[in-house]
């Protein structure tokens, strides 16, 4: 929630009486740790029910970014016969497609 607070992620405003809220849901997940002394830690998501939504009132378009596995295959394939070095990035949050041009109100 902190995270989500820090990077302005979303602003708490009242809703407009006409306009129809998007209904959310937090996820909650308990994610181990490779070896038995490594902690719990404890992971929360917040993700819209989409299905709720109706194309051409609640959204236009849809855009989805996704690896393929034959993606990945190619890449690491580039890596071996070119004899390069492959490096790994873990990152923690990450909020994509910056800032929305569109107002949407989720409950």
């Amino acid at each position: 929630m902190s995270s989500l607070k820090v990077n302005g992620t979303w602003e708490l405003v009242p809703r407009p009486q006409k306009q129809k809220p998007i209904q959310c849901k937090w996820l909650y997940k308990l994610k181990e740790g490779i070896s038995p002394n490594d902690p719990i830690r404890y992971k929360a998501r917040l993700v819209v029910k989409g299905f709720t939504q109706s194309e051409g009132i609640d959204y236009t378009e849809i855009f989805s970014p996704v690896v393929k596995f034959k993606t990945i295959r190619m890449m690491l394939v580039v890596v071996v016969q070119f004899n390069l070095e492959l490096e790994q990035l873990d990152v923690k949050t990450t909020f994509l497609h910056g800032d929305l041009e569109e107002k949407i109100y989720m409950a």
